[in-house]
């Protein structure tokens, strides 16, 4: 019986073995049909340690941080060939190439209010993401009084190969440090909030559970979470083995789950496998934090949080948000927003069914320890939104007409546009400034044929911008009061 274990075990591994090396074989076999790799694919710039970061201070970062902008220059910008109708954010005399814009908001900033700062927020971008996608809270949050201190996370704003040299460690401490520098900035006893994008979002909600752990770490007034990276997909998980093969030089693109021309220039368009993995890794360490905190009663002492999440989010989970952070929250005035799909949309008869009643099926029934905000169309026959708000411990939800329409062309609202106006310039579906920053991709309507643009019809009619936005806003500022 012992024997025929083992020889049944010794095959096993054998055909796990030969079914790995297998699909190793697929994976190299993909990736090497793909694109060339390009020098920002290639050249990684030299970021400070996570134990650097923790020594040093803001000054210390942005000294740093422009010398990177200058290596980029020399190893990539003044090394590829260059034509101004060129549409890459590396090239010179690209629309697109962010260090001809008056404000290149690839780097980290830091903006001061007028008069004594009332208090202070640490804004945290997301992954392949900048400081540009949280700088309409950062505006406005200066016009309210407040210190805004948004610091480029390492690995990012610079080159895609960046994120291949990179841990979710190092994004830790480039928060701690952003703390720090925003603390140092109020008067003692004035409130600190944190606003984290997707990313971001897990970062924030680290950094808050380190803090009620670790008493000389500052524990933050109130969290705004934007698309929080509470939960990703499996895949992340086993990322890492679809890179083994890129340990040998001539399979390097196997290091890469995309390989895409850059032409955005405050955003990543390719995406390397390691970035994928660090992203598993932190939303692992938050969960597990997140229950032992909760079995260790630390979570009764979390600051209130507000997040904004859509329903349609094909970037994280929209569940693990619900049920691996705001069902573990203790009754302390946390709120959840969720965007509902569009109902009325002329498209809905060509909708998923468990996409039209995905806010059914996400929520515990109520009474909830945590208010819950779903907008929503006011009757499946209007473009009218409302906000329906059920209270903590209540059972009835109250409506509350918004005063703004769902485009009856948007079916659903999606990950990347909940920080954006219509009126941002590159990704608002109105912008204000038509192609300030080149390009304005949120009032591109591309029509054609399959096979003719060099990236997929679904980068481009992917929603980028939040009609809701104004509301939104007004939500946030209701937590300054």
């Amino acid at each position: 019986m012992l024997r025929r274990t083992r020889i049944w075990l010794k095959r096993s591994l054998i055909a796990l073995l030969l079914l790995l090396i297998v699909l190793l074989a697929l994976r190299v076999a993909v990736t090497e049909r793909g694109p060339d790799l390009q020098p920002w694919h290639k050249w990684a710039p030299v970021e400070l340690s996570d134990s650097q970061m923790d020594r040093d201070n803001w000054a210390d970062y942005l000294q740093n941080e422009q010398r990177i902008f200058a290596d980029m220059k020399r190893n990539v910008s003044d090394k590829i060939a260059d034509t101004p109708e060129t549409l890459n954010r590396y090239a010179e005399n690209s629309p697109v190439y962010p260090a001809h814009f008056t404000t290149d908001w690839n780097r980290s900033y830091e903006l001061m209010p007028q008069g004594t700062p009332k208090g202070a927020v640490v804004l945290l971008h997301g992954l392949t993401d900048s400081p540009y996608s949280l700088r309409h809270f950062a505006l406005d949050y200066q016009q309210k009084g407040y210190v805004a201190v948004a610091i480029r996370l390492p690995g990012h704003g610079t080159v895609p190969a960046a994120l291949t040299r990179v841990e979710w460690s190092d994004w830790m401490a480039a928060t701690r440090l952003a703390v720090r520098e925003a603390k140092q900035r109020i008067p003692a006893g004035a409130p600190l909030q944190i606003i984290g994008f997707s990313n971001g979002g897990a970062l924030a909600m680290k950094y808050t559970l380190d803090a009620l752990e670790d008493p000389s770490l500052t524990v933050p007034s109130r969290l705004i979470l934007i698309s929080p990276m509470i939960g990703v997909s499996s895949y992340a998980r086993y990322a890492g083995l679809a890179g083994l093969p890129s340990l040998l030089p001539a399979f390097a693109r196997s290091a890469w789950l995309s390989i895409l021309p850059e032409f955005n220039p405050f955003k990543y368009n390719s995406f390397p496998v390691k970035a994928a993995r660090q992203s598993w890794l932190l939303t692992s360490a938050l969960q597990t934090q997140l229950h032992r905190e909760r079995e260790n009663n630390l979570l009764d002492k979390a600051p209130p949080i507000l997040t904004f999440q859509s329903v349609a989010d094909a970037t994280v989970s929209t569940p693990a948000v619900i049920r691996a952070l705001y069902n573990l929250l203790p009754n302390n005035g946390s709120e959840l927003v969720l965007f509902d799909v569009n109902q009325s949309v002329q498209l809905s008869p060509l909708m998923r069914s468990s996409a039209r009643h995905a806010a059914e099926h996400l929520l515990p029934a109520a009474p909830r320890h945590y208010t819950t905000t779903l907008v929503t169309n006011i009757s499946p026959q209007s473009n009218a939104a409302v906000a329906e708000t059920t209270a903590a411990g209540a059972t009835s939800a109250t409506q509350t007409p918004l005063g703004i329409n769902y485009p009856g062309d948007v079916y659903s609202l999606s990950h990347v546009a909940l920080p954006f106006p219509f009126s941002d310039s590159l990704y608002g579906r109105t912008p204000e400034r038509p192609n300030e920053y080149g390009i304005s991709f949120g009032s591109l309507t591309p029509r054609g044929e399959r096979s003719v643009l060099i990236v997929s019809l679904d980068m481009l009619m992917r929603q980028t911008s939040n009609p809701f936005f104004p509301w939104m806003l007004q939500r946030v500022n209701q937590t300054l009061n």
